[in-house]
């Protein structure tokens, strides 16, 4: 990176997420995260986005990963985007809470603020564990004083015509969905650029 644009990064986000965002199935350059670096490109400059994303990782993943991440950009936001993938794994929910917990306060002693993204499972997991799973996000937000964004796929997942929102898969959403993702994003991100 040249050193103009280096100094101009005044302030970095990192996106530590799933498939969710690291565009599984799309075209390069249309997920919510690069249309966040595009929305902050034109509105704020001097705010660099970094997509950490991995499609597969789970809450585990992340808490390995995040170490070396936080060391090489040393992020002013966190964006964290796991837990999906561990419901689908069947993973105790103590765990991906335990795990979110533990990123949320490593992103903090490292001088970052974080937004925690909240996710929700398919409703053959049962009323029980799909409740319990969706609590989990906003007791950790809670806990550990970080922005909460209680659903990314609201309004794209919770429609009626959701399902032409999403690949044929039926989990991971379309192109055309993820600016809707995006809005649900900066709900939680803008107040933490100010």
């Amino acid at each position: 990176m040249p050193a103009r644009a280096a100094a101009a990064a005044e302030v970095r986000v990192l996106v530590v997420g799933d498939s969710l965002s690291a565009e599984y199935g799309l075209p390069r350059g249309s997920g919510w995260v690069a249309l966040l670096q595009h929305k902050l490109a034109q509105e704020r400059p001097g705010v660099e986005v970094i997509n950490a994303s991995i499609s597969g990782d789970t809450t585990s993943g992340g808490v390995s990963r995040l170490p070396a991440l936080l060391a090489q950009h040393r992020p002013q936001i966190v964006v964290i985007e796991l837990g999906g993938n561990d419901a689908l794994r069947g993973l105790p929910l103590a765990m991906t809470q335990a795990n979110l917990k533990d990123m949320a306060r490593m992103a903090k002693s490292g001088g970052a603020r974080v937004v925690i993204v909240g996710i929700a499972v398919p409703p053959n997991y049962g009323r029980k564990y799909a409740d319990e799973f969706a609590a989990l996000f906003a007791t950790v937000a809670r806990a550990e004083g970080a922005s909460l964004v209680p659903f990314l796929l609201a309004g794209v997942a919770d429609v009626p015509d959701a399902q032409e929102q999403f690949q044929a898969d039926g989990i991971h959403p379309k192109a055309q969905a993820h600016p809707r993702m995006l809005a649900n994003v900066w709900a939680g991100l803008k107040p933490l650029l100010k």
